[in-house]
């Protein structure tokens, strides 16, 4: 699933391809009151710059994503987020060079 970046997280195309855990945390008094789903957390890779004004918040979801963890209906949501996959970079390098194959 894919999203689009703010300027603050797009960094110039810095962003692109990276990949991010979204969760819905809650409505914002937009017309569903509980608007995340049973699975309110998804993965989502950035693809694309979402500039300003048009770009309301940090993140805009692809439908696809947004649907996956809030209703549709709500519009916009509160997220959280965090670049996903550098704990599991690190541990695979950290694996790598204790490898009894490593010069």
């Amino acid at each position: 699933m894919i999203a689009a970046a703010n300027q603050d997280l797009w960094q110039g195309g810095a962003a692109c391809g990276k990949n991010f855990q979204v969760t819905c945390t809650g409505a914002t008094n937009q017309g569903v009151p509980h608007p995340c789903t049973d699975t309110p957390t998804v993965t989502v890779m950035i693809t694309d710059f979402c500039p300003p004004p048009g770009c309301k918040g940090d993140l805009d979801l692809s439908h696809e994503a947004f649907s996956t963890i809030a209703d549709p209906r709500a519009g916009g949501i509160k997220i959280s987020y965090q670049q996903y996959g550098i704990l599991l970079v690190l541990y695979f390098l950290f694996l790598l060079s204790s490898s009894k194959f490593h010069h």
